[in-house]
């Protein structure tokens, strides 16, 4: 599985020739992985067996597969199941075979998804009036769980000075490893460990992991950025060489952190994941955040969403990055209701960079280049528009004696974007112009260049280029604004993050919400540059990062503050309230827009809207969810009963509840699908009371006038605190048979003077 970040310019290695060894590779992979994870069916453990890992191990050898050789992991907190390693056909049919085997499925390869935030989400800074100072107090007990690639301990976010004792509860610890001592945890960093079993029977490589620390040590920076974001101690006088100066802090600055790498240069194994996960529930862990994600596939082949099951049950909150595939359809990643699914959003800060052609004109773009400057001098221009490759620059598509001296334009794509810039100035290049092409429009994100660089939106690079072409002599220079803040509109939904329908559940509206994720700036690994690249020999002890892998942590923080204050809410609680508060307005009053096209930005986007702290604390009304009603949710998707039985862990396990409609699971938005002849969707949700007794609410809706919407009753008085009541909404589509529409949107809002509960509505027809 992939992490969901866009880093700095991350590759050194074009695209194209990564595309091709990782396809070679993965091929390899599919053919010679012979890892496996094997789900047991808990009626067949024979009593005797005192742990579910001397089941796994003594059914292994019945069945003449030496467990010593091939078993990997055994897992029995997340799930009832094992990681097999190295298994031939013959074993696979002999597990098929076998009645205690649920299921088994080849295990998958996870991709990462991959300051000013706190004050921009009105977190910072914490004032004696402030409604977060109780939740800042009891925070100290919540313990953050980072699934990624491992911690850079040293960094000055896992600070721990003023935190009182880890809790007494917490059971996990440090693991000794390659660069790595267990005291290098403190207060803060309270745990961390690394599994890798996965990875090296995936690769076929025994011993450590090729080019990478065989510890928790974070060789790539993506996790030690995420937990940080999430969870780090204020640091004074942080910035990426001068960019976002200031102090940088997490979203629960109190809260404690555990590591689990999981997650390596070459991706991230299923099995890795899951035996992660398995210990950190073991462990204690209150929320779990995963900005990674793979493709998607039904629940029971899914292993995040599997471990994500167990987790939710035990009460731990579990957010995960939707994915960086946008602006597709139907892209979105990590779809099961009981994870909280996060896009990605901009803040109202900006790096500011600017080409001035020679005719005068002037253009905005973004950077992070932080080296000496171009001056005053224009300097000739070159886009080699022979072809694609030519013209996105990458690497040996350039002539040297075509761009020596000039500044070049390349269109975005395929290769990384600051390895363009690598590819310019290894040519004798003095400088770049990063346009993009449709499929970004007019979304900027900053890179931390090797050259003096600028990145252009859609409009100004086709303007640039069409400049180029019609000006044999046409001349540039580049300027570097630094940083700005107060940008008008934002938040806009970034053109990268992944989008909805929800193509596992087409019933459950994702993502759930959107989050600050796009040139965020937290800490970062010691042992590699700020681009990632081979080349790139700079250090820095924070780096600007932008992707759903950014966006994710915010949630996970936002969510260990709002379970310090109500230690009792469940963690669908917790997510109703972060989604019935959430804004669809930016700041200047206008709908959000999306970076993709310019216009408004829809549910399908940003779920219910972008994350209100500060209104997520007191939300009067909650849509909870209980673990039975997930099953009832599981058994209404026509599941066979062992696939079922894999995700809920249960003994001697009957649908004997099943939902009448995937849609009709108490969650906090809704999807309605129009399809053949149903002109008629009926829903029903349950509130829960957690605000003040004896108060109203009363219903109001909006949307397209092609559907009819009725909510029965239309009014709801709560007596006591705590206190569930029911409601039916009806929809009712007004359009013709032989249209197909495209979707639209509505809203659902139960309201008085002290609260508004607000769910989005997506409307979809199907032929």
């Amino acid at each position: 599985m992939a992490a969901a970040s866009k880093r700095s310019g991350s590759a050194g290695i074009p695209l194209v020739l990564i595309s091709i060894i990782f396809f070679l590779w993965y091929t390899h992979l599919v053919s010679g992985n012979k890892t496996y994870i094997v789900y047991m069916n808990p009626d067949y453990k024979p009593s005797v067996h005192p742990t579910y890992a001397h089941w796994y191990s003594s059914h292994l050898a019945s069945l003449s597969i030496d467990p010593a050789r091939h078993l990997l992991y055994s897992y029995s907190d997340a799930l009832h199941a094992f990681a097999a390693a190295s298994l031939l056909p013959r074993h696979l049919r002999i597990l098929r075979r076998s009645p205690a085997v649920l299921h088994l499925h080849p295990d998958p390869l996870i991709r990462l998804h991959t300051t000013r935030t706190p004050f921009f989400l009105g977190l910072s800074p914490s004032s004696p009036s402030s409604p977060f100072r109780a939740a800042d107090a009891a925070s100290g007990s919540v313990i953050i769980g980072v699934l990624d690639t491992g911690v850079w301990p040293e960094s000055p976010s896992f600070d721990d000075a003023s935190l009182p004792p880890i809790p007494s509860r917490w059971r996990g610890h440090c693991e000794a490893g390659v660069d790595f001592s267990p005291s290098l945890c403190n207060r803060k960093l309270i745990g961390a460990r690394s599994f890798s079993r996965g990875l090296l029977a995936g690769s076929g490589a025994p011993g450590k992991p090729p080019q990478e620390y065989d510890s928790p040590r974070d060789r790539d920076g993506h996790g030690t950025h995420t937990a940080s974001t999430a969870a780090g101690a204020p640091a004074a006088n942080a910035s990426l060489f001068g960019y976002a100066s200031g102090t940088a802090r997490g979203m629960c600055t109190a809260c404690r952190i555990a590591a689990y790498k999981v997650c390596w240069a070459s991706g991230c194994f299923g099995s890795d994941i899951l035996a992660g996960i398995d210990r950190a529930i073991s462990d204690g862990v209150d929320v779990l955040s995963l900005s990674l994600g793979g493709g998607t596939a039904p629940f029971f082949r899914d292993t995040i969403a599997v471990g994500a099951f167990a987790a939710a049950e035990r009460g731990i909150f579990v957010a995960c990055s939707a994915g960086n595939s946008g602006p597709g359809w139907g892209s979105i990643t990590n779809a099961a209701p009981w994870i909280a699914t996060v896009g990605a959003g901009t803040i109202d800060r900006d790096f500011p960079a600017y080409v001035t052609l020679d005719s005068g004109d002037r253009f905005s773009g973004v950077s992070l280049y932080s080296g000496e400057g171009m001056g005053e001098t224009l300097v000739p221009l070159f886009y080699d528009n022979r072809n694609n490759a030519s013209r996105m620059c990458l690497s040996g598509t350039l002539d040297p004696l075509n761009i020596k001296g000039r500044v070049v334009l390349c269109d975005r794509g395929v290769s990384a974007r600051v390895e363009k810039g690598a590819v310019i100035r290894d040519s004798g290049g003095v400088g770049m112009i990063l346009a993009n092409t449709a499929a970004n429009g007019e979304e900027l994100v900053a890179d931390s260049h090797l050259l003096p660089a600028v990145a252009v939106g859609k409009i100004a690079g086709d303007k640039i280029r069409k400049y180029i072409i019609s000006h044999q002599k046409s001349k540039a220079v580049l300027r570097f604004g630094g940083t700005v803040v107060g940008v008008r509109p934002s938040p806009v939904v970034a053109a990268f993050s992944s989008r909805g329908p929800n193509p596992v559940t087409p019933e459950i509206l994702k993502p759930d919400m959107i989050g600050p994720g796009v040139n965020i700036l937290a800490g970062w690994s010691g042992s590699v540059g700020p681009t990632g690249m081979p080349k790139d020999g700079r250090i820095t002890q924070f780096n600007i990062m932008s992707g759903t892998s950014m966006s994710c942590p915010h949630i996970s923080g936002l969510a260990a503050l709002l379970k310090a204050a109500h230690q009792d809410w469940s963690p669908a609680a917790i997510k109703s309230a972060l989604m019935t508060t959430a804004y669809s307005r930016d700041n200047t009053g206008n709908h959000v827009r999306d970076a993709a096209g310019g216009l408004a930005a829809t549910s399908l986007a940003y779920g219910a809207g972008h994350v209100d702290p500060q209104k997520a604390l007191e939300p009067g009304l909650v849509y909870d969810i209980t673990t039975d009603d997930y099953i009832a949710f599981l058994c209404s998707l026509n599941y066979t009963l062992p696939h079922i039985q894999a995700i809920a862990k249960r003994n001697n396990f009957s649908c004997s509840r099943r939902l009448k409609s995937p849609g009709d699971l108490n969650y906090p938005s809704f999807s309605v699908i129009f399809s053949g002849k149903t002109k008629v969707v009926r829903y029903s949700r349950e509130l829960t009371n957690v605000g003040a007794a004896g108060l109203v609410y009363e219903v109001s809706v909006g949307g397209p006038a092609t559907v009819g919407v009725s909510v029965k009753p239309s009014r709801l008085f709560f007596k006591q605190v705590g206190q569930k009541l029911r409601y039916t909404v009806t929809f009712v589509s007004m359009r013709g048979a032989s249209a197909k529409p495209p979707p639209a949107f509505g809203w659902l809002t139960w309201s008085n003077k002290q609260h508004k509960v607000r769910s989005p509505i997506a409307y979809t027809w199907k032929n």
